[in-house]
């Protein structure tokens, strides 16, 4: 299994139970070029072709425009991407466990870089905000598409 950077400067995590299942959830991660529809911190977001291994789609958020490449697809349970962007190299891991209340979702993103490096509490509190607007809109996403 792939892994985050485990040695750079700034590695965030964070886990919520959502009252959805996990394929919901799934779909509403994988569906990228859907991005938009529900999370408010993206911009735009594009992938041609599958969500599989090997695959890069391309994203805005904050003013940034980042292209991540798909490095692990485990369906429903475990997804890796990342890459360079703006002198950060990042690495993103998302986990979706079956849960007695839905699905436990766990995020975790390590960053590393020279900008990473010249501020590593203003980059951690970027990304603790940025993780947590994300759970927070596939929560909402996930529990308001319950019929």
């Amino acid at each position: 299994m792939k892994d985050i950077d485990r040695s750079a400067p700034v590695i965030v995590e964070h886990r919520v139970v959502i009252a959805a299942t996990p394929e919901t959830l799934w779909d509403l991660h994988t569906g990228i070029n859907n991005w938009t529809d529900w999370n408010p911190g993206i911009d735009k977001a594009h992938l041609e072709g599958d969500f599989a291994e090997g695959n890069t789609f391309h994203w805005e958020t904050a003013g940034l425009t980042i292209a991540s490449t798909i490095a692990e697809v485990q369906p429903r349970r475990r997804t890796v991407w990342g890459g360079p962007a703006h002198g950060i190299d990042g690495v993103h891991i998302w986990s979706f466990e079956p849960h007695p209340e839905g699905t436990l979702v766990t995020t975790t993103e390590s960053w590393a870089g020279a900008p990473v490096e010249a501020d590593p509490a203003g980059m951690r509190a970027a990304l603790e905000g940025s993780l947590l607007a994300w759970l927070d809109a596939l929560r909402e996403a996930a529990e308001g598409s319950r019929g």
